[in-house]
Formats: C-alpha cells, structure tokens, sequence
C-alpha cells in the first residue's frame, strides 16, 4: 500500500550526457546543426516526391513515408534535448515523459516495419520486373504503408501503459537523454523481470521478424541479380536496392544490439549514443543516403534547381 501511494511522482530529471557547461554548450550547438540538417533534408526530400511525377511510384511513396518518420523520430527527442543542454534543472513532467516514451517507440517500430515493406517492393521490383505495376498497386501500397503505421502505434501503446504503471516510488532520476523504455523502468521500485521479458518478446514480434523478412527479400534479390548475364544490368538492379540496403544496415544494426541481448545488458552509455544514433544521425544520413546513391532522385534534384534558376532569370529580367 505503500508502494501504491509513492508510484506516482510529477516530474522525472533526466541526467542527459554531461554536466560540465563548457560540454553541455558544445554539444547544443553540435545537435543543433545536425537537426537542422535532418530537418532539411527531410523536408526537401517530401517536397520533391511531390513536386516530381516521375517519382510517384511505390518506391518513393514509402520513402515520404520514411522521411515523415524520421523528422517525426527526431523532432520527438532533440527539441527537449536541446533545452536541456540550457539549463541546470533538466526536468521533464510525468505526461510529457509518457508521450514522449509512446511517440519515440511507435515512430521506431513504424520505420522497422516500413523497411520490411520497402523490401518487399525491392524484391517485386527486381524479381517480378514485367508485374510490377501490376503487383504494387495504389491500393496495396496504401494498406502496407497504413500496417506500418498501426503496428508500431499499437505496440508503442502496449509498452507505455505497460512501463508508466509501475511503481518508481522516490526514483524520478533518469540516466538517459530521453525517456527511454529500458531507462524508465529501471525506474521502478519492484521486480521488472516480466517487463524486461515483455520487451523482449515485443522486440522478436516487431524486429527481429521484420529483420528475416528483408533477409529473405534479399536473399531472393540477390540471387536474381546473379542471374542476369549482363553486367550493366546487375549493376543496375543492385543501384535499385543499394540505398535501401544501407539504410536498413544502420537501423537494424543498432536496434538488435540494443534490445537483443539473451546474456547480458546493454551500458548506459551504449544506451545513450544509440538513442543518439536513432534521434539524429539516421535521420540525418537516410535523405543524403538515396540522394547521393540514387540516380532518380539526383535527376529530381537536378530538374527542381533546373525549374528554380529559370524563374530566377525570368524574374530578375
């Protein structure tokens, strides 16, 4: 009963990654440009899908997808972060936490199952080249893009519910940047050895499945590609799947290290540079990733600055 009257405080303090101000200083002004860039790139990578007909194909239909989630991903944790960089008391209310806990893990979840649909339509692409069209049609596309997102909400919603009904009586001392599922349970003032189950169990169902199913897609990929005398035209099926591939390197890499782990734990430092990795330097990477890597988008570019110097001219005479 005790217990009970103590679980419910009103703020957490989130410890962050330094104390020292000179650092904290540092690291603001660091995080700050990386989050104006991801937020550009983004942007810019969403307008030009819709400004560019010849990119709207199933491919960079789930790429918009992509860059809404990770501007979302980002802006759910570097915003508070960085106010934190400013000031002594680095408090976060318990409602804010919550929905800043739901948010980052729904947006997670979203963007693993999104790369596993994104596999799917490299491997129709590459595999089933004269039935593409056929295959990926709007209506599909919509309902894959739409399962992305229900998914890693309702699974995010599970968790939060689950994590912010457990007891942290007096502990509201948070080592983390951001309220981070692992972190806050660490939290609680009873046996979370169910939770930490749970998390387990949900990270096999929303990771781990998706992960063998983009191995098995490019096991197929690969194997079509091997098939096809011609090298200019390996080359060009491997370009189509190229960005993709990288991309899903980064992302599945991490998380698997982070919430995988059948012997031991992850650092609380290893926690935080992942957390990191997620909240700024992926979303930063993935628009110059299937920019730089992808010839479509470069022609997009390339036409879009075409149209912007022309009525520039137009408009100076």
């Amino acid at each position: 009963m005790g217990i009970k009257n103590q679980t419910w405080v009103k703020e957490f303090i989130l410890l962050g990654l330094s104390s020292d101000w000179t650092t904290q200083v540092s690291l603001f002004v660091l995080f700050l440009i990386m989050y104006l860039l991801t937020v550009l790139g983004n942007v810019l990578i969403l307008l030009l899908i819709r400004l560019d007909s010849r990119l709207h194909t199933p491919m960079y239909f789930f790429l918009s997808n992509l860059s809404l989630v990770d501007v979302s991903y980002a802006t759910s944790i570097v915003p508070q972060m960085l106010a934190h960089f400013l000031v002594k008391h680095k408090s976060i209310p318990f409602v804010s936490c919550a929905a800043q806990l739901f948010f980052s893990l729904s947006l997670g979840g979203i963007e693993f199952v999104l790369l596993t649909v994104m596999a799917y339509d490299r491997y129709v692409a590459v595999c089933n080249p004269l039935r593409y069209s056929v295959i990926m049609h709007g209506r599909l596309c919509t309902k894959l893009a739409v399962t992305s997102w229900i998914s890693g909400s309702l699974n995010s919603l599970i968790h939060t519910s689950i994590t912010f009904q457990l007891p942290t009586c007096t502990n509201k001392f948070i080592d983390h940047i951001s309220c981070e599922i692992l972190a806050v349970v660490r939290l609680a003032c009873v046996d979370t050895s169910s939770n930490q189950v749970i998390i387990m169990v949900s990270s096999i169902i929303l990771l781990m499945t998706p992960f063998c199913l983009v191995l098995l897609s490019y096991i197929k990929i690969i194997s079509a590609i091997l098939k096809i005398r011609s090298t200019a035209g390996r080359k060009k099926a491997f370009q189509t799947c190229a960005s993709h591939l990288t991309v899903v390197v980064l992302c599945y890499g991490m998380a698997i290290v982070t919430y995988i782990q059948p012997n031991s734990s992850p650092s609380v430092l290893q926690e935080k540079l992942i957390s990191l990795f997620y909240a700024i330097l992926t979303p930063m990477l993935n628009p110059m990733i299937y920019s730089l890597r992808n010839k479509e988008v470069q022609g997009a570019w390339q036409k879009l600055l075409g149209q912007f110097s022309g009525l520039r001219t137009k408009l100076a005479t």
